[in-house]
């Protein structure tokens, strides 16, 4: 009876259960139905608001922090090259344009009266892309207009529907001193890319490393950003003294401006440039060259061309002038010395026992040599002239003479000895190689000898010269030229010296001396006369020197010079490459310029008076 009576109640509980959970089934699967459709509704028409609604109050944030450029200093710790900060404008479109575009007119209405920006500009931008994130409406707007936008956007009282634009920061080049230096400073492209110079060779050590900002942020959320700072360049200390370099830019432009307007068309000169040196470390205190152009805007060509000349050009053509205008001379120009080797050429043959000092030349205006004429600058002869003399009136028939002497075999090794011929090593780019415009021993004949005596038929640098002549007046030490001298961290922290580098010897002490006394003959008594600066031992050496093809009227002029004679602290070295005037061969242009100079930067630098002054006062 027991078992029948459960049978039934299975029965029945079976039945009843079934029907109920087929009803609640099929109300779930309903709800789900309708939920879906809800939900499937509401993103369609009003996802947009919804989404804007949750990234107000929680958003993912991630921008990337730029690095600041380290700035280029000159020897006394004066800003030559730095980095200012700036900020970018950037719309966000799509945020400007939700909640049915009322924050559209707001925030044009500010966009224009802080930042000037058009609004018709800005409105095309809405149009073109209404879904952009990141539209960028200006570049480098400066400190002081960014805070004024922040105040605004900041004020939710009085402007509450403002929205849609942040500021970006980075940061922009700048050169406090425009021309200044432009061939040792350089600038820089996009990117933080240094073009030229220091910019260029020292670009890894002077950028840094990028930050970024990101992490999930809302104003409840006790979860904060995380930063990675970014790790900004490192200072370059440069050797450049912006004074004296001043001094000497101040009298290049003067030679320029003065020759310009003359018979001849054109410019004052081809090429003008000036090395001022230390001779005793190989440090560059002052580098210029003519034409220069302004750092902070270094395509424009209209200092030296018409509105017409330059829209006539081609994208070709444009490219071509401003490489010769950022070109560095002083590095990358090569050309033949004249004159100012002959000091090389006598320190040879003393130093090798060749010449004692106590030869006599006989000067008749022009020598024969293998199958040529070769003339001395006196055409009609120096006459008879001592090794000391023929120095210091330029006896191109005497160093001649001495170039037979020496033998071309230890001619070509003193030449390479000095410098010339290979790189410097200079912390510069654009280095000119001279390797194969110099004679090797097996393919010099005797007039090529003879000619590359005097200083003609073999090219230099202005660098090459420099540094070798360097090492004749300090002792026969031969330095690395330099224009860096240290590095520093952003906090001032020396991280790294350039010491001066010592390459070899090049002559002994002896030598040295006796080649400054023959120089210092050649400012007081020969060719260098109007070189000489009052109350300072100078000596030197004058260069005129004819461009190929020979009989074309076109020469450089030279001068290099020193002081004072005991222990030489200063080297100043004058080229004027094709001056213009009517009688090109005159390189008194040169000597004048460079006395210019040197009386500026003597009394500047602390250089020594001579005995006779010091006795006087």
């Amino acid at each position: 009876m027991a078992k029948k009576r459960r049978k039934l109640f299975k029965r029945k509980f079976s039945r009843l259960m079934q029907k109920k959970l087929v009803m609640l089934f099929v109300a779930i699967v309903l709800a789900f139905v309708f939920l879906i459709l809800r939900i499937t509704y509401i993103n369609a028409a009003s996802g947009d608001k919804y989404t804007k609604v949750v990234l107000d109050q929680q958003q993912y944030d991630s921008r990337t922090i730029p690095f600041r450029r380290g700035d280029i200093v000159d020897r006394n710790d004066t800003k030559i090259a730095t980095s200012e900060r700036v900020y970018n404008v950037i719309l966000d479109a799509k945020v400007m344009l939700s909640n049915d575009g009322k924050y559209v007119e707001p925030t044009i209405d500010a966009l224009t009266s802080v930042f000037d920006i058009e609004e018709s500009d800005i409105r095309s931008r809405l149009e073109e892309n209404p879904s952009g994130r990141y539209i960028i409406l200006k570049k480098s707007v400066d400190y002081k207009t960014a805070q004024a936008f922040e105040k605004i956007d900041e004020d939710d009282e009085n402007y509450p529907n403002i929205n849609g634009v942040w500021l970006e920061e980075d940061y922009i080049r700048k050169y406090p001193y425009n021309s200044l230096a432009s061939d040792v400073i350089g600038f820089t492209v996009d990117g933080n890319v240094g073009s030229n110079g220091i910019e260029a060779s020292y670009n890894s050590i002077l950028n840094g490393t990028d930050g970024r900002e990101y992490g999930y942020l809302d104003d409840t959320s006790s979860v904060e950003k995380t930063v990675k700072e970014p790790e900004n360049g490192k200072t370059v200390v440069s050797t450049i003294d912006v004074q004296v370099q001043s001094i000497v830019e101040k009298y290049i432009l003067e030679f320029n401006k003065k020759h310009k307007n003359t018979a001849r068309k054109g410019e004052g000169s081809k090429n003008t440039a000036v090395i001022v040196m230390n001779p005793q470390n190989g440090e560059i205190l002052a580098e210029a060259s003519y034409p220069n152009y302004d750092l902070n805007n270094p395509r424009d060509l209209t200092n030296y061309y018409s509105e017409s000349e330059i829209k006539a050009m081609s994208s070709e053509e444009k490219i071509e002038k401003l490489n010769e205008l950022w070109n560095n001379f002083s590095v990358s120009g090569t050309y033949e010395p004249g004159s100012t080797i002959k000091p090389f050429t006598i320190a040879a043959g003393l130093d090798l026992g060749v010449l004692t000092g106590d030869e006599t030349y006989d000067c008749g205006g022009v020598l024969h040599v293998g199958d040529h004429d070769i003339h001395c600058s006196a055409r009609s002869g120096h006459g008879s002239q001592s090794l000391k003399r023929s120095l210091e009136n330029s006896c191109n028939v005497a160093l001649m003479k001495i170039g037979q002497s020496i033998g071309k075999e230890e001619f070509c090794r003193y030449q390479r000895l000095f410098g010339f011929g290979e790189y410097t090593g200079i912390d510069l780019p654009g280095e000119a190689s001279t390797e194969g415009l110099l004679y090797t021993a097996d393919n010099m004949d005797a007039a090529s000898l003879a000619t590359n005596a005097f200083g003609q038929n073999f090219n230099v640098t202005m660098t090459q010269l420099a540094a070798g002549f360097c090492s004749l007046i300090n002792g026969g030490d031969y330095y690395k030229p330099h224009v860096v001298k240290q590095i520093q961290d952003e906090n001032g922290n020396v991280t790294e010296n350039k010491d001066p580098v010592l390459v070899r010897r090049t002559i002994s002490k002896e030598t040295s001396e006796i080649i400054k006394d023959y120089m210092r003959g050649v400012v007081s008594e020969g060719t260098g006369a109007s070189a000489a600066v009052e109350g300072y031992d100078v000596g030197g050496k004058t260069g005129t020197a004819e461009k190929l093809p020979r009989g074309n009227g076109k020469y450089l002029v030279s001068f290099i010079g020193y002081a004072p004679q005991d222990n030489p602290q200063v080297v100043v070295y004058v080229v004027i490459d094709e001056p213009n005037a009517e009688q090109q061969a005159n390189s008194g242009f040169a000597t004048e310029m460079a006395s210019n100079i040197m009386k500026e930067i003597f009394p500047y630098l602390g250089v020594e008076k001579s005995a006779k002054q010091e006795k006087g006062n």
